[in-house]
């Protein structure tokens, strides 16, 4: 098979965004990371378990070319010092353990720095999935299809069906392939859509590549690194810990916080006047979007913010139907924007994988993503998920803020 991740540059902008804010302060946290398939029918064979590891191998001799640093550089947010890093950087194989084992019979972890580990997750699970639709299926086939429905689903928003304001393709991670997503972010960039606007794609080769906006600002491993790798934390404050050291980056650039790390009723015991005004925006990943909507308006509304000056970024399961409901409820409200993933890079004739790749320690001790809903969660040690909750019930049930 061809080498599938080809450049550095082919993961999602939030790693750099994160990547950016660990080099400088925490360089010294050390993570393990573990995959993990959700699909139950779903059996890698031992050949895709191999070709996984050849693949792995050649994405580990990748460096960074001066022209990709200097797209890097032109990022108003990236910083030189960063750069000078990137320069010198290159990911580590002996960081990787991949082996034939787990109840789907592929088995990946991570370990080493969080500044390697967290560069990992997204070329590896492209891979997997690459690796996996082109062994499993008539991969001429399901890509002929995803045309199809790519086509027909670009069609309805031309047609005017459905009005999603603005959004951005983040399909990278369980997209069917690198020419598929290529060919959706090509035909999303070059049509015109009543009501709706494509803004750009979270693949920064691919921004680069086509000339539009690479989009991403953080994921759950910051929360859950910053606010329970450090030991003397409490963890029901991982929040605040997360929001105060982006601030400490950004300042007021970069500004999309994750709310549902530790849920979201704890996240805005820390979003306060401060961090709400400073934040250009939240993102919703987990439970259902209206009242999360709802919630986060009534949030702003209660600290004298104009919700209308404040972006709603919508990022679960989506499809366009789901993002007009979204839009039609919220639209005058807010900022209303979407990004789609796997509706975009990987609708086929086949049921898409449901694949992650979780940080599950940091620094030698636990952590764990908590979410809004039941099955987005993760953590290896149920004691100290217990823990974790426990905490939360308590801080929840003070009255100060």
């Amino acid at each position: 098979m061809e080498q599938i991740i080809r450049s550095l540059l082919e993961t999602d902008l939030y790693k750099f965004s994160m990547g950016q804010a660990i080099y400088h302060q925490f360089p010294s946290y050390k993570t393990t990371w573990n995959f993990k398939c959700r699909n139950e029918d779903v059996h890698f064979t031992k050949e895709m378990v191999e070709e996984i590891r050849e693949q792995v191998r050649a994405y580990s001799g990748l460096s960074f070319s001066e022209e990709e640093l200097a797209y890097l550089d032109s990022i108003t947010w990236i910083k030189g010092s960063y750069v000078d890093f990137l320069r010198l950087w290159h990911p580590n194989f002996d960081d990787f353990s991949i082996t034939a084992d787990g109840p789907c019979g592929l088995s990946i972890e991570t370990r080493g720095t969080w500044l390697n580990n967290s560069m990992y997750e997204i070329p590896t699970l492209a891979i997997v999935n690459e690796v996996y639709f082109r062994m499993a299926h008539d991969y001429d086939r399901l890509f002929a299809s995803f045309g199809e429905r790519l086509a027909e689903k670009t069609q309805a928003l031309a047609d005017g069906k459905y009005n999603i304001s603005a959004f951005s393709e983040f399909g990278l991670r369980r997209r069917l392939s690198q020419e598929a997503q290529e060919l959706a972010v090509k035909t999303l960039r070059d049509a015109k859509y009543p009501g709706s606007t494509f803004v750009g794609t979270s693949n920064v080769l691919l921004a680069k590549k086509l000339g539009v906006i690479p989009v991403g600002t953080m994921a759950h491993e910051w929360i859950m690194c910053v606010g329970q790798g450090n030991h003397k934390h409490n963890p029901a404050y991982s929040n605040w810990y997360a929001l105060d050291a982006w601030v400490k980056e950004y300042g007021i650039l970069n500004g999309t916080a994750l709310t549902d790390a530790i849920t979201t009723d704890c996240f805005l015991r820390d979003f306060q006047l401060t961090y709400a005004t400073l934040f250009s925006g939240v993102r919703h990943d987990s439970g259902d979007p209206i009242d999360w909507g709802e919630k986060m308006i009534a949030h702003y509304e209660s600290l004298g913010i104009d919700s209308r000056t404040k972006t709603l970024l919508f990022s679960d399961s989506l499809d366009f139907e789901r993002a007009d409901r979204i839009n039609t409820h919220f639209r005058d409200r807010a900022r209303v924007a979407f990004g789609i993933g796997t509706y975009l890079a990987n609708d086929t004739c086949v049921p898409a994988l449901n694949i992650v790749m979780k940080t599950t320690s940091c620094n030698g001790q636990d952590v764990a993503k908590i979410s809004d809903v039941a099955g987005k969660g993760m953590c290896r040690n149920p004691a100290y998920e217990e823990y974790l909750m426990r905490c939360i019930d308590w801080r929840m049930k003070q009255s100060a803020k």
